[in-house]
């Protein structure tokens, strides 16, 4: 290398060192930085309200003052909006935070709710997923005024929304289309990040949620409702290069959950949000569980695996949702059969109450029956599909009870005709049936010519399907 090319480069280096210290000068350089501010209501302080730049974790004091050192890596400043107020949001998606740039106050105002929240209730949309315009198509016109009818039967109650992830489907241009539907179902709506919201070739994974948090801000923060605490991780990590993922919470994450659930009582209803499911998906689920010791009351919201599935591992219930667009847009169910749709939450305190909503059809059909012709005799299929150990799958034929169906591993009947083989579905043939563990199976005789499907829920709801 001759001198002149060895000084243009070193300038060149110099120059760029210059500008990259300059962007982030207060991150870099004030290693004492901090952040001072008041949380108001109606013109008073609130006391007690949890402030967060994602590594440390503060209160407000009696006069709803707060400091904090912010971390170098922080983005965001955000609280965990407080039990009885309403939760801030930008055109219904949730602006609970504020950007860092070079601030040293910021200040959050309070608006109380009109009735108590102790009863609320809440929507769990996992993976809308969509690719094309055609596919938002869908969404507006199945999924959206779906949601709302249920929105509206939940009555005068408090009610806001979560999508855990895959909120698109790679074309993040269409995160604009996603907004507008949460427009329209017109409740506060909180993201969390999926594999296919975040950013490739722009570096690691602490580059790759760059642009959802241009549209959504923090990965991971939490907030309250009456007695129900909530949290959204990132439980996504990306590997460098493209489609590259695995399922992991970072140790930042872990860090910060432990610190933000000292300020939650061990008996409180603990909600927590993520994408992949940490019981079948994360690797470092361990350490995540270890977090979570001494909370009696947890549940876990994941999306991701396009089925539905309850899993309860030591006593935390994670509920992993089958998806709005189905098998990815292509039919009306996913690939275990469980129709498109999402989950519907009712909290009572620290209680909770469920039910999955196939999109397009009414709340009371939880099963679908299928008959098989065998050799000398049929076999009844049912698929239960937001079943757990609590329910109850009792069968009758022509009036008279049979007693309980036999639960089996296998494929869902309708899933198969749709989805198996290399050409099917049309158009996004990846898509295949997916063995299912909530199916139950009973045989009877040809001459049978009625047979009853009774579900009966934890909840002691009955659900009944007679062919």
């Amino acid at each position: 290398m001759n001198r002149r090319s060895f000084i243009q480069k070193s300038s060149l280096l110099a120059t760029t060192l210059f500008i990259s210290l300059k962007a982030h000068s207060v991150s870099l350089f004030d290693l004492d930085y901090k952040i001072s501010g008041t949380i108001t209501s109606l013109g008073r302080g609130v006391a007690n309200v949890v402030v967060s730049d994602g590594f440390s974790v503060v209160q407000t004091d009696s006069n709803g003052l707060y400091n904090i050192e912010v971390n170098p890596l922080a983005k965001f400043i955000w609280l965990s909006t407080p039990a009885g107020y309403e939760f801030k949001t930008e055109s219904h998606l949730a602006k609970h935070y504020e950007q860092l740039e070079s601030k040293s106050s910021l200040n959050f105002d309070l608006k109380p709710l009109k009735r108590n929240d102790d009863k609320h209730a809440f929507i769990i949309w996992a993976d809308p997923q969509v690719k094309n315009k055609k596919d938002v198509e869908k969404m507006m016109a199945t999924s959206v005024p779906d949601t709302k009818k249920i929105i509206k039967s939940l009555g005068k109650q408090p009610v806001h929304g979560i999508c855990v992830g895959d909120i698109v489907w790679d074309n993040h241009a269409l995160f604009a289309d996603y907004n507008q539907a949460v427009a329209q179902m017109g409740i506060p709506f909180f993201q969390a990040l999926g594999n296919h919201d975040m950013d490739y070739r722009l570096g690691g994974d602490e580059t790759s949620d760059k642009t959802f948090q241009e549209h959504y801000g923090p990965t991971y923060y939490s907030f309250n409702r009456g007695k129900a605490h909530y949290i959204v991780l990132d439980d996504v990590r990306y590997l460098g290069t493209e489609r590259n993922y695995d399922g992991f919470i970072s140790q930042a994450q872990l860090d910060w959950m432990a610190k933000d659930l000292k300020y939650v009582a061990k008996d409180a209803l603990v909600i927590i949000n993520l994408h992949i499911p940490v019981n079948s998906g994360v690797k470092n689920k361990t350490d995540f569980y270890q977090v979570l010791d001494g909370f009696t009351n947890v549940h876990i919201m994941s999306g991701h695996t396009h089925y539905n599935r309850n899993m309860i591992t030591n006593n935390v219930f994670e509920h992993n949702h089958g998806t709005v667009c189905g098998a990815w847009w292509t039919g009306p169910i996913c690939e275990d059969g469980t129709p498109n749709g999402y989950g519907v939450y009712e909290v009572d305190g620290t209680n909770l109450k469920w039910f999955y909503q196939p999109t397009g059809l009414n709340r009371k059909e939880q099963v679908r029956l299928y008959v098989d012709e065998l050799t000398n005799q049929k076999r009844l299929i049912a698929n239960v599909w937001n079943y757990d150990p609590s329910w109850k799958v009792e069968y009758f034929l022509d009036g008279k009870a049979m007693g309980l169906m036999e639960q089996q591993k296998g494929f869902d009947p309708l899933s198969v005709k749709l989805f198996k083989g290399d050409k099917l579905p049309m158009g996004r043939t990846f898509a295949e049936p997916r063995m299912t563990e909530h199916l139950f199976i009973a045989h009877f005789a040809p001459s049978i010519r009625r047979v009853k499907v009774v579900a009966t829920d934890r909840f002691g709801e009955k659900f009944t399907v007679e062919i």
